[in-house]
């Protein structure tokens, strides 16, 4: 069993129990039998040990399979990558810093012009993020097991976003069709795109940038 084949199948394994807990039918049935507290644990401890199980199988196996293709490592491609990377964590801290309110509240918070900031980049910036952050490596990283492992990231972004939109328009309807109309599923393909980015959080930007020159200089040290 190769590599790339267990780390596909622990993507699998992820996204599965990750997206079939938060479903229309299995979420009411734990929340009946644990509460919503108990929920919430068991699904955030199930996500952590299979999130963790998969990146501690990857970092051991590394590098290894078919090379598909070689990695950019230098000139302006490489510099590019840092730059959007940029992009993306500020994308990540900027939805942190400001939650959507559809995953909070229903009515009014959902309105059209409730929408404001990151949101009008994308209505699911840390996902979105995090999904960027990895489709980045594949210019990098060219490998079977990496290709399989960073590939994860922007496919789980996509098909968990696309899911959580379903199941909120079928459970909320119009309390939630209207934010999901104002709001860009891509990020910057929206048409208030710079409206969206005059109204970012001050710190937003710099703190993505930070983390990113950060985990880049740890790269070397971590996993080389």
């Amino acid at each position: 069993m190769s590599a790339a084949f267990v780390v596909g199948l622990l993507w699998v394994l992820f996204a599965v129990t990750h997206m079939g807990l938060s479903s229309r039918t299995w979420r009411p049935r734990v929340v009946a039998a644990l509460g919503a507290q108990g929920f919430l644990g068991v699904y955030s401890a199930l996500a952590l040990l299979v999130f963790t199980a998969l990146v501690w199988f990857y970092v051991g196996h590394r590098h290894q399979g078919t090379q598909f293709w070689a990695p950019s490592t230098g000139g302006v491609a490489l510099w590019a990558n840092y730059a959007v990377q940029g992009v993306a964590w500020s994308l990540v801290v900027a939805g942190v810093m400001t939650p959507s309110p559809a995953a909070f509240v229903v009515g009014d918070a959902k309105r059209p012009e409730a929408a404001r900031g990151v949101h009008l980049l994308t209505r699911h910036p840390v996902f979105m993020g995090v999904g960027i952050f990895g489709a980045l490596h594949l210019s990098v990283m060219g490998f079977a097991s990496d290709v399989a492992f960073w590939a994860g990231f922007p496919l789980f972004a996509l098909i968990g976003c696309a899911h959580q939109d379903r199941r909120k328009l079928a459970a909320e309807g119009a309390d939630y069709r209207a934010w999901h109309e104002r709001t860009p599923f891509l990020p910057f393909t929206g048409r208030e795109t710079v409206r969206g980015l005059r109204e970012l959080p001050r710190l937003a930007i710099p703190i993505g940038v930070v983390l990113a020159t950060g985990l880049r200089l740890l790269h070397g040290p971590l996993f080389h």
